[in-house]
């Protein structure tokens, strides 16, 4: 009585190919080397740096002013802004404490930023290239001990801030202990950046002279970390 009503085909054609390369993992990837590349570029133009200049807008002033320099600093670190360059810039502009709320704030908005467009725009292309004997272990060891890899990382700075970021989207390391982990991990040196930044106009007062001995004993602890690290994955490779 009723003809049966025919199965429905899976869609094809140009568009499912078009959705389908779109959707692909280097298609993704070329946009998020795309986002990276327009935001480095923007930040060239503007020149943040010119900050530590002019100063802050007198008209932003207390917490607002905190809050909106939190979220240009996240912004910024995501355009690869060298992170002392800001931290310096939080301590001058709105002093030890404020500053350092700020600065971490900051951090940890830039780390999360960094750290979700590499898990979901870079991920499933970048893991196709961990073939090299160092990638390969140090994406091992953060898949399984992220939490502790990545406070290492950001107590002893050997590797540059996006890197760490973008290496650890890449691993299969959760989100929350990456952020956690960041914003415990960078509160020593940021701290030192943020102080040296609020007492420049006192190079040779007991604090600045602190501030700066630490960061030069962090830069040589972080080196030293990063050697062994490297010596490390290198015997935990397996075939070694």
């Amino acid at each position: 009585m009723f003809d049966p009503v025919p199965a429905a085909r899976p869609a094809s054609g140009p568009a499912l190919r078009l959705s389908r390369a779109l959707l692909s993992p280097w298609s993704r990837f070329s946009l998020l080397v795309v986002v990276l590349l327009g935001a480095a570029s923007t930040m060239l133009l503007f020149e943040p740096q010119r900050l530590l200049e002019s100063g802050w807008p007198a008209q932003l002033t207390g917490g607002t002013a905190a809050m909106l320099f939190g979220l240009a600093y996240g912004a910024l670190t995501v355009a690869f802004v060298p992170r002392p360059l800001l931290n310096i810039a939080a301590g001058a502009l709105f002093g030890a404490q404020t500053g350092l709320a700020a600065a971490l704030a900051g951090t940890v908005l830039g780390a999360g930023v960094s750290f979700m467009l590499g898990r979901v725009l870079g991920q499933d292309a970048l893991r196709t290239l961990l073939r090299g004997r160092l990638l390969t272990a140090a994406d091992g060891v953060l898949s399984r001990h992220g939490f502790r890899s990545v406070l290492a990382l950001r107590l002893f700075p050997g590797v540059p801030f996006a890197a760490a970021n973008y290496c650890a989207a890449t691993s299969r390391m959760g989100a929350p202990p990456f952020l956690l982990a960041t914003g415990l991990g960078s509160i020593p040196n940021t701290a030192a950046y943020v102080i040296a930044g609020s007492e420049a106009a006192s190079p040779t007062s007991p604090v600045f002279l602190a501030a700066m001995g630490f960061i030069v004993l962090s830069a040589l602890g972080g080196a030293l970390v990063a050697w062994r690290r490297r010596h490390r994955l290198g015997r935990d490779t397996p075939g070694n």
